[in-house]
C-alpha cells in the first residue's frame, strides 16, 4: 500500500478522501489547521514550510501521493486568505514534496480545483497572473484591492489548475503524474457557509447543476481513488469535472 499526504483532511472533501484511502489500506498523513497528523497553517509561507518539513519527516522523505484538498471559499475572513490558501498553499506544498514523490518511483498528485476556475474566469484575471508569477504579495494585494471574494476564489482555482497542467508536463518526464479534479457545488461545511452568506447565498442556492442537486464528498473521493490508482496510469495533466454537468451547462463549446 501507499503513503499518501492529504491536505484539508479534517472536513469536507478531504475527510471523505481520507475515509476512502484508509479503507483501501493506505497509510495517511493528514494535514490541516488542527485535528490532524500535521497541524499547519497553509495560508502563510512559514506554515507551508512547517507542513512540508513535518510531512517529509513522517514519510521518511519518500511519498507515494499527495491529494491537495485544502481550500477556503468566499466566506473566508479576508480575500487575501483565499489567494494564500487556494493557490500558494497548494503550489508551495507540492513543490516542497516533489523530490519525495519522485523517490517513490511513480509519485502522483491530485489537486482539488473547482468548476469556478473554468467558467468564471473568461480571460486570465490579473490576480491569476500574479499567482502564476509566484508573486504572493502582489496577488494578495490585488485581491484585497479588487474587493470581490468570488473573483478571488475563481482566479485562485483557475491559477492552481494552470499550475497543475504546466507542472504535469515536467512531472510526466520523471515518471510522475499530476491531475486536477474540478468539483461543482458539493455539500460540505464550506458550501453550507456560502449558502448562508448574506452576500452570496441566493446566487449559490440558485446555481444548480443539470442533474438538479449538489454533489456529495464521497463522489469527489471516488474520482481521487481513480486518479491515484493504476487504472489511470496514462492520465496526466487532465482536469476531471465532477460537477453534475455544470461546466457543460455554462460552456458547452469550450473544453
Amino acid at each position: 500500500m501507499s503513503t499518501i499526504a492529504v491536505t484539508g483532511a479534517a472536513s469536507g472533501i478531504g475527510a471523505a478522501v481520507c475515509k476512502h484511502l484508509e479503507a483501501a489500506g493506505h497509510t495517511l498523513i493528514r494535514v490541516d489547521l488542527r485535528n490532524a497528523d500535521v497541524n499547519a497553517d497553509l495560508s502563510s509561507s512559514e506554515g507551508r514550510q512547517a507542513a512540508i518539513e513535518q510531512t517529509l519527516s513522517a514519510c521518511n522523505n519518500q511519498l507515494d501521493a499527495v491529494v491537495a484538498c485544502a481550500g477556503v471559499g468566499v466566506t473566508a475572513p479576508s480575500i487575501g486568505l483565499i489567494v494564500g490558501v487556494n493557490y500558494f498553499g497548494v503550489t508551495e506544498y507540492l513543490n516542497g514534496l516533489e523530490d519525495a514523490l519522485s523517490a517513490s518511483g511513480k509519485g502522483t498528485a491530485v489537486i482539488i480545483g473547482s468548476v469556478a476556475g473554468s467558467h468564471m474566469v473568461a480571460t486570465p484575471h490579473p490576480m491569476a497572473e500574479a499567482m502564476l508569477d509566484n508573486d504572493e504579495t502582489k496577488a494578495r494585494q490585488m485581491a484585497e484591492e479588487f474587493g470581490d471574494p468570488a473573483a478571488a476564489y475563481a482566479a485562485s482555482k483557475y491559477a492552481v489548475t494552470v499550475f497543475g497542467r504546466r507542472k504535469s508536463v515536467e512531472w510526466g518526464k520523471r515518471g510522475m503524474r499530476l491531475n486536477i479534479i474540478a468539483p461543482g457545488a458539493v455539500e460540505t461545511p464550506l458550501h453550507q457557509a456560502s449558502k448562508e452568506d448574506a452576500r452570496f447565498g441566493e446566487a449559490v442556492k440558485n446555481f444548480v447543476a443539470p442533474m438538479g442537486r449538489a454533489g456529495i464528498p464521497d463522489e469527489i473521493a471516488h474520482g481521487v481513488d481513480f486518479l491515484l490508482s493504476d487504472k489511470s496510469a496514462f492520465v496526466n495533466g487532465s482536469v476531471l469535472f465532477i460537477d453534475g454537468g455544470m461546466d457543460a451547462m455554462v460552456r458547452a463549446n469550450k473544453f
